[in-house]
């Protein structure tokens, strides 16, 4: 089991297996058993029994084996007159009753060769339509299968009600396909093989030498994309009822692989989690590999994508965000493991506590995060709202109106959340988007990419959102100023300085977090402490935390200072002190006030009055988000008015900077730039303006004729 294949890790975990084997497999070209393949099938059959696997065989052949008989004794007993005449083609229930004796004898006597103990069961269509009988089969057969006995099950043609049961497609099952799935969910299988004369599924027919061989069959993406080739040369199915029984025992959560029986251990391999064949299972879209495609590729995907999404109605974007939501949550379990495994990696490859702390996704993120989207969803359509009306001239009417900005190339460390908050504002907003997330969460932005594409459309398709695997693919994706219409990228100040550096496509984001709080010497000291405390402590690691407290100096002698000192060293925060704190309270001294600490530590200095806060904050900050707490209101609108950044408050935590707390619904980050979007990015951050002209046949013509009124028609719209 040491070279199990990830996509096959489930065979770990089986114990009830189901084999059915075709005729193709039991019979050779000329209609004659294939002893051969039949004994190398009997012997992987036992070597499971032997270890403890319980095995259930469905064969076909039975008519295929009566056929060959029959017409040995027909030729016997036929006369040369006999032979000169047209020849009728003998009975299909006729040469079933005669094969199914023969075949069975064959693999009682192959079986008893590997003292192993078979036994046979015949049944048809309509002996499952009795609950009795279902109940009774299922006793039976959990009875043999405690005595090891193999149970081989054939549809018993031979008494089967159906005109011509080898034709027929209607009722429970309509071949050994069909009831081999039928048995898997019955018997409750833990895995199913369907045995063929092929490797496996191909994309067209396997003698096509451009078909290839599909090792995991996903149904959204091969259904349309597979050409089947003639049905079996014997039976009654081929890969097309394979394929259909396949699909349906994976859906029903029993996993199944078709794969070649002529090989003689293919189905012990199956077992040993080699990747041979091809695989169905329920989960199979959420970590089948993906096609790699280029950066140009990809983001040429998400402007044709994100064409399409524009095009639908409202209601069906909506619909797309709400089975984002639902998804996120069916698979909360994945989620976490995967997200569990990249904090795990993290740890033992001693990555810092503040990035570890990004990277987890804490009990309850994934509703936290299914409910915004939702909120998300549920708020006025962004697209195509008409801003401004204009009527330029008797007839010829002006809008301007939101459309979204195109493609957009994210580029984020640590935070798998960002990766779903993103994505959700990404469609919210009709626009294409590039994901590149940072390698410590690589597993959990892998499992986060595929169920959210999974629960995008096809007639959208999963291209609207591509995740770019490889830090090398970042420099080539910067060049694409065609493609891609802006870059936000959301991680330290090294990266975002790098990446305008790289590129001519516009930049949105911000380099540091260096929040600042400013208490002032009127703040109520009980608020006050409330505020520090949360806007450090609530999550260090954000970039809303607050860096800096500043203190107005009055409060060192009414003792104000100490109480928030000493809460802060209760709480665990390091702390740092400036000139005036470090000589005044003996703290050790900050190598730099601009300093993002993203951690439970933070900076302490004292300062005049709120000029001089003021002063420091724009001499030390990022222009992210900056606070005061002050009772007095004009200082407060000092504060207000004159503090240089995105976010500025009064009496509030720094941590309310959020685009889902500012009813955004989600962000793609907080901006600290002054051109296009500043603050915290929601949809509408992502979105411009188009100009939308509606005439009868108005003509320019050097203004000759025309009498513009430019009236504004917006209020009336």
């Amino acid at each position: 089991m040491d070279a199990v294949d990830p996509s096959r890790d489930f065979v770990k975990e089986v114990k009830r297996v189901i084999v059915k084997v075709g005729t193709a497999v039991v019979t050779r070209a000329d209609g004659r058993l294939a002893l051969g393949r039949l004994g190398s099938l009997c012997e992987q059959l036992k070597e499971l029994n032997y270890r403890g696997y319980e095995v259930i065989l469905v064969t076909s052949g039975a008519v295929g084996v009566g056929r060959q008989r029959l017409r040995h004794r027909k030729l016997l007993n036929s006369s040369f007159a006999d032979l000169q005449k047209p020849q009728v083609e003998l009975d299909g229930k006729a040469c079933a009753a005669v094969g199914q004796n023969g075949l069975m004898a064959l693999y009682d006597a192959l079986f008893s060769q590997l003292d192993v103990t078979s036994s046979q069961l015949l049944v048809t269509d309509n002996d499952f339509r009795d609950p009795n009988f279902r109940l009774q089969l299922t006793e039976t057969v959990k009875s043999l299968l405690s005595l090891r006995v193999i149970p081989v099950f054939n549809e018993n043609d031979a008494v089967s009600t159906r005109k011509a049961p080898y034709e027929d497609s209607s009722g429970i099952f309509w071949d050994n396909d069909s009831l081999a799935a039928l048995l898997a969910m019955e018997l409750k299988a833990d895995l199913l093989i369907l045995l063929s004369d092929v490797e496996g599924l191909y994309s067209g027919p396997p003698s096509d030498p451009n078909s290839k061989l599909i090792q995991t069959y996903i149904k959204e993406r091969h259904q349309g994309e597979i050409t089947f080739g003639d049905k079996s040369r014997v039976g009654r199915g081929g890969m097309t009822a394979k394929v259909k029984a396949a699909v349906y025992s994976a859906h029903a959560g029993i996993p199944v692989v078709i794969t070649s029986g002529c090989a003689s251990d293919n189905i012990i391999k199956v077992l040993q989690g080699e990747r041979i064949g091809t695989l169905f299972h329920r989960d199979a879209h959420l970590w089948a590999p993906h096609k790699e495609v280029g950066g140009r590729e990809m983001a040429v995907a998400a402007r044709e994508s994100s064409r399409k999404l524009q095009a639908m109605s409202s209601q069906d974007r909506r619909k797309i965000l709400l089975d984002i939501a639902d998804a996120l949550e069916a698979n909360e379990k994945m989620i976490q493991t995967e997200n569990e495994a990249d904090v795990a990696a993290a740890q033992q490859a001693g990555y810092e506590k503040p990035l570890i702390a990004r990277l987890a996704l804490k009990p309850g993120k994934i509703q936290s995060l299914a409910k915004s989207i939702r909120v998300l969803a549920d708020m006025e359509d962004p697209i195509g709202y008409v801003s401004k009306r204009t009527e330029l001239a008797d007839g010829l009417i002006l809008e301007k109106t939101s459309c979204p900005l195109g493609v957009l190339l994210i580029i984020f460390e640590s935070r798998p959340e960002a990766l779903v908050q993103i994505a959700s504002l990404a469609i919210r907003s009709g626009n294409g988007l590039l994901l590149k997330g940072g390698k410590e969460a690589k597993q959990s932005n892998t499992i986060l990419h595929k169920v959210i594409t999974a629960a995008i459309p096809d007639n959208v398709g999963e291209g609207l959102i591509g995740l770019v695997t490889s830090r090398e693919e970042i420099p080539d994706l910067l060049k694409l100023d065609d493609v891609i219409d802006l870059v936000i990228p959301r991680g330290s100040n090294k990266l975002v300085s790098q990446i305008k550096e790289s590129t001519k496509i516009p930049v949105l984001g911000h380099a540091d977090g260096i929040c600042h709080v400013y208490v002032d010497k009127t703040a109520n000291m009980e608020m006050a402490k409330r505020i520090v405390l949360d806007a450090k402590i609530d999550y260090p690691a954000a970039c809303n935390a607050m860096e800096t407290l500043l203190v107005h100096q009055d409060l060192e002698q009414s003792g104000g200072l100490d109480e928030l000192i000493l809460d802060l060293r209760v709480e665990g925060v390091s702390l740092y002190g400036g000139p005036r704190v470090s000589s005044l309270l003996n703290i050790a001294e900050a190598q730099s006030f601009h300093r993002e600490y993203s951690s439970m530590a933070c900076t302490v200095e004292i300062v005049d009055d709120v000029y001089a806060a003021i002063d420091h904050i724009h001499r030390h900050g990022s222009a992210h988000t900056d606070c005061i707490i002050t009772e007095d209101h004009e200082v407060a609108e000092i504060f207000l008015k004159q503090v240089d950044s995105a976010a500025v408050f009064h009496n509030a935590s720094t941590r309310f900077c959020d685009g889902a707390r500012f009813g955004l619904g989600a962000e793609v980050g907080i901006s600290t730039s002054r051109i296009h979007a500043r603050g915290p990015v929601g949809v509408e951050g992502l979105l411009t303006t188009r100009w939308i002209l509606r005439g009868s046949g108005q003509v320019v013509n050097g203004d000759k004729e025309m009498i513009y009124t430019h009236k504004d028609l917006t209020a009336k719209s």
